[in-house]
C-alpha cells in the first residue's frame, strides 16, 4: 500500500472518531422523575405519560376483545378455509379488512366516547375517573348488547357475585369474558353457514370423481375452480361484510 494510501485513510479515521465524539456529545441526558402533582388535583404529567404508553402497549389486546374485530376475524379466516384458497387472501389482508370493518363498526361507539367523556376532561370539566367511568359506559353497552344473558350468568356466578337487576351494573372483568365467549359462539355459527355451500361442492366433485374411477385425482384441485366461480357469482364478498354488518346491527350495536 502506498504512502499516499495510508494518509488517506488515516485523515477518514480521526474525521470519524472526531466525528462520533461530536456526536456523542451532542445527545442531551434524558431523566425521568416522579412525583406528586403540584396542585395535587389529579396524577402528574409523568404519571399520565406512563398510563397512557401502558395502554398503547395493551391496545391490541383491548382491541380484538373488546371490540367487534374478533367476530369479523374469525368469520373472514374460516371463509378463506371454506374456499380452500390456502394463502388467499393473504392474512394481513384479513387483518386489514377486519380492522377497516371494526372502525367502521365501533365508531359510533367512539364518537360517543369522545363527546362524553374524552373532550369533557380535556376542558377541565370532568375529573379523570369521570373520565374512566363516562369513557368505559359506551364501550360496555356495545359488549352487553352483543352477549348472552347465559354467558354473562356463567361468570357472575363463578365470580361469586349477587345477581344484578341490571346488567349495566355488572363490573367491566365480567361483561368482557361474557362478550369474547359470545362472540365467539355467534362467529363460528355464522362459519358453519358459510361452509355449507362449498361443502356441497366438495361432496359432489368427489363422488363424480369416484364414479369415473379417477381416485388419483385430489377432489379439492378440482372443486376449487367451482368454489372460487360460485363465490364470484353470488357476490360473496358483498353477502359476507353484509351478514356481519347486520349481525352487529340486529343486536344493537355500531
Amino acid at each position: 500500500m502506498s504512502r499516499k494510501a495510508l494518509i488517506i485513510l488515516l485523515v477518514l479515521g480521526i474525521v470519524l472518531v472526531v466525528g462520533s465524539t461530536l456526536q456523542a456529545q451532542s445527545i442531551p441526558s434524558i431523566s425521568l422523575n416522579i412525583g406528586p402533582d403540584k396542585d395535587g388535583s389529579g396524577l402528574s404529567t409523568t404519571l399520565q405519560i406512563v398510563l397512557l404508553m401502558t395502554i398503547l402497549a395493551l391496545a391490541p389486546s383491548i382491541l380484538v376483545m373488546t371490540t367487534s374485530f374478533l367476530r369479523i376475524v374469525i368469520v373472514l379466516s374460516f371463509m378463506r378455509q371454506a374456499l380452500g384458497t390456502n394463502q388467499m387472501p393473504p392474512s394481513q389482508l384479513i387483518l386489514g379488512i377486519s380492522l377497516v370493518m371494526t372502525i367502521f363498526v365501533m365508531s359510533p361507539v367512539v364518537e360517543k366516547i369522545n363527546s362524553t367523556a374524552l373532550q369533557p376532561y380535556l376542558k377541565g370539566d370532568i375529573t379523570q375517573s369521570q373520565l374512566i367511568e363516562k369513557g368505559t359506559q359506551p364501550l360496555r353497552h356495545f359488549m352487553l348488547s352483543q352477549t348472552r344473558e347465559k354467558d354473562l350468568a356463567l361468570f357472575v356466578s363463578f365470580a361469586g357475585m349477587k345477581k344484578p337487576d341490571n346488567p349495566e351494573e355488572l363490573p367491566i372483568q365480567v361483561v368482557v369474558p361474557g362478550f369474547i365467549i359470545s362472540e365467539l359462539r355467534t362467529s363460528f355459527q355464522m362459519a358453519f353457514i358459510i361452509f355449507v355451500p362449498f361443502l356441497i361442492i366438495d361432496m359432489v366433485v368427489a363422488s363424480v370423481l369416484m364414479s369415473m374411477g379417477m381416485m388419483m385425482l385430489p377432489p379439492i384441485l378440482v372443486s376449487l375452480p367451482f368454489k372460487i366461480l360460485l363465490f364470484v357469482l353470488v357476490d360473496g364478498w358483498h353477502l359476507i361484510v353484509k351478514s356481519l354488518l347486520e349481525s352487529f346491527a340486529a343486536a344493537g350495536g355500531g
